[in-house]
């Protein structure tokens, strides 16, 4: 680098700048490092910008419009998580991740509950457990949705979105029933969940299936075979299967790419082995395959919903364990056992066992998993978030790298990072 080119970056780029100027000219060797003011270009693109999903910042280098290299930053929210979750009891902890993925809170909700459950050594009822893959499911097509509507708008067709958005709503309602909220849920409780199904959300649930998929495929028709939008996401920010696993890839963004892995079926929980279902993959690589892998991942979920429906045991919907599980509000107020121990649990949580447990589901974005590691005492000594937002972001400069700077808006959207989970 010559001393005019150092100079004028000094100029035009503050110290935060200059810091992540030099990732950029460090990374990339094999590019000639000119003037930045007569070439190449330092583009910031967020993080207060609508098609980052929120508070990512990308910085990027570009000659002319063709992107040259790319920097994703995170931590635009500050959120602190993992940190927060060291001075809260477990059961506190749960309403916090309705906040991660905010888009489908009630598969945080499982997550994070089955993480507890494996380090308290305790199991679910099976009611319970049906009912926790009953609204996993109708999280990941939540999401699905939001991501099938904003890939299309940040291609220009803004009419899938709210095609996407009207269906969301009608999920909504559904959530609502269940638990009485429609968005922050903190519906699962450690040993089950809060409540049982009202018997209203079955005619509900049902009906909305049974139009659902005829209401997806007319959504699809809609830019299936418009050549506009097959020219913008077709062949467009590639990423090899190589590559993908070697960044730690994870769900519909590593399916993408051809590889078929999926939690679900590799390593099951709850009662997904007893389901049928198929695992989508796309070997295509590029934008078109990771937005077709969530459009048919929505069919097989719809698919699962039903045979959850059919199968849908009787019975309890939480353990009974004193020292874990909370008991009914109804045995509190009537007993003086349950009373001492939702006493006890509230105020100094359950405590499992000195020792590491990982737990991973497989949440609408990817492989989410909870690291804890206990002390023996009712709140955890560490938590460790394995968030597929962030380790998908990782792929972003590989995707975008020598395309032109309005694929990196649709290589955004096509990963459909959450920054709630990201920056935790």
């Amino acid at each position: 680098m010559n001393v005019k080119t150092q100079s004028e970056a000094d100029r035009i780029l503050n110290a935060r700048h200059k810091k992540i100027y030099k990732k950029l000219l460090d990374q990339d060797t094999s590019v000639i490092i000119t003037d930045p003011l007569e070439n190449d270009l330092v583009l910031n693109m967020g993080p207060q910008h609508p098609a980052t999903h929120g508070v990512l910042r990308v910085l990027l280098r570009l000659d002319g419009e063709t992107v040259i290299n790319c920097v994703p930053e995170l931590g635009y929210l500050h959120r602190g998580y993992e940190k927060l979750a060291e001075n809260l009891t477990y059961h506190e902890f749960i309403a916090h991740t309705d906040r991660l993925d905010y888009l489908s809170p009630m598969s945080n909700n499982v997550a994070v509950t089955l993480a507890i459950e494996n380090a308290l050594g305790i199991e679910i009822p099976p009611r319970a457990a049906w009912i926790r893959v009953l609204v996993a499911e109708l999280a990941r097509i939540s999401s699905h949705l939001m991501a099938m509507g904003s890939t299309c708008m940040d291609a220009g067709a803004l009419t899938m979105l709210l095609w996407t958005f009207t269906e969301r709503e009608k999920l909504y309602d559904i959530f609502e029933l269940i638990c009485g909220v429609r968005f922050t849920t903190s519906y699962t409780r450690i040993g089950g969940v809060v409540n049982d199904l009202p018997e209203e959300v079955y005619p509900k649930l049902k009906t909305w299936l049974d139009a659902f998929l005829g209401e997806l495929v007319y959504a699809e028709k809609l830019v299936a075979r418009n050549r506009i939008f097959l020219d913008r996401v077709s062949g467009v920010c590639y990423i090899s299967p190589e590559r993908a696993i070697d960044l730690g890839l994870t769900g519909p963004t590593l399916r993408g790419s051809g590889i078929a892995r999926d939690l679900r079926r590799d390593e099951p929980y709850l009662v997904y082995n007893e389901l049928d279902f198929n695992v989508i993959t796309y070997n295509e690589g590029d934008v078109w395959a990771r937005y077709m892998v969530r459009v048919q991942e929505m069919k097989e979920s719809v698919k699962i919903l039903q045979q959850v429906l059919e199968k849908m045991p009787k019975g309890e919907i939480i353990a009974k364990k004193p020292t874990a599980a909370l008991p009914r509000k109804a045995e509190v107020y009537t007993k003086m056992e349950e009373l001492i121990n939702d006493f006890m649990l509230i105020n100094f949580g359950a405590a499992p066992p000195v020792g590491e447990t990982y737990t991973a589901i497989e949440a609408p974005k990817g492989e989410l998993g909870f690291f804890i590691v206990s002390d023996g005492t009712g709140h955890p000594w560490k938590m460790k978030i394995r968030s597929p937002s962030s380790a998908n972001l990782q792929s972003l400069p590989d995707m975008v790298i020598g395309s032109m700077v309005a694929d990196v808006i649709l290589a955004i959207g096509s990963i459909d990072p959450v920054m709630g989970e990201a920056d935790k």
